[in-house]
């Protein structure tokens, strides 16, 4: 047997090895992700970001247990095992005060948009080394891969309309004042909500979010991301 396919139970090196490329795939595109919204925020004129030290690349600055722990925990579990659930992971609420911004609707969906945007240019930067593959050491290429992969994912994942992401930052703008608070409100159940998208409703959910990241990340490495990722 191929020292990449030894496996100990239904763990394999390969998986495991993608596991962890996951991992620091997932740390390096949430640090790129919150850096970004909260360099956005202080250009826009609110200095909550950098008062509260989140002006930074540094992974402690947004680290939260169950969004940036257990959930990537237990989803590296499942690649270890060959299972590709679409990565994802959530920080501790950025200090914004939309107070502070001059063109409050204007600038709250500047800033929700900046997360994305920065994860979409490192997937895209990802893609291209991917696209030099014939020419790259083996783990370099698995490497470039998954984090094309999971930059795309989190495109995805913080656009989604759950009260607490990017995406229900957006919607909220759209809605009455009353329905506007409550909806804002309801990220106290953020964990909830990431619970059952990913491992509740995960077969009616799940494939829609795969389809959509495997199509961005096809895109930037001009290749199959998800038949890739299995060899």
């Amino acid at each position: 047997m191929r020292a990449g396919l030894l496996a100990v139970g239904n763990f394999t090196a390969i998986g495991v090895r993608q596991a962890v490329y996951m991992l620091i795939s997932l740390t390096i595109g949430m640090s790129i992700r919150e850096f970004a919204r909260a360099w956005a925020a202080t250009r826009l004129h609110d200095p909550t970001p950098r008062l509260w030290g989140r002006l930074t690349l540094n992974p402690k600055a947004w680290f939260e247990p169950f969004g940036s722990g257990l959930v990537p925990a237990l989803l590296a579990v499942l690649w270890a095992v060959g299972v590709y659930v679409i990565p994802a992971a959530y920080a501790k609420p950025a200090p914004v005060d939309p107070s502070y911004f001059r063109k409050t609707t204007r600038d709250t969906v500047l800033v929700s948009l900046a997360g994305p945007i920065a994860t979409l240019a490192l997937g895209i930067l990802a893609g291209f080394v991917v696209r030099g593959g014939a020419s790259l050491p083996a783990e370099v290429f698995r490497f470039a891969l998954v984090l094309t992969y999971t930059s795309m994912a989190l495109v995805v994942f913080h656009l989604l309309p759950i009260p607490g992401l990017d995406g229900a930052r957006i919607v909220a703008l759209l809605l009455p004042p009353a329905a506007r608070e409550v909806y804002r409100n309801a990220d106290k159940y953020l964990p909830l909500f990431v619970l059952v998208v990913l491992f509740v409703f995960s077969t009616l959910v799940l494939g829609f979010l795969t389809a959509l990241t495997g199509a961005l990340c096809n895109a930037a490495a001009s290749g199959d991301c998800q038949r890739a990722l299995l060899f």
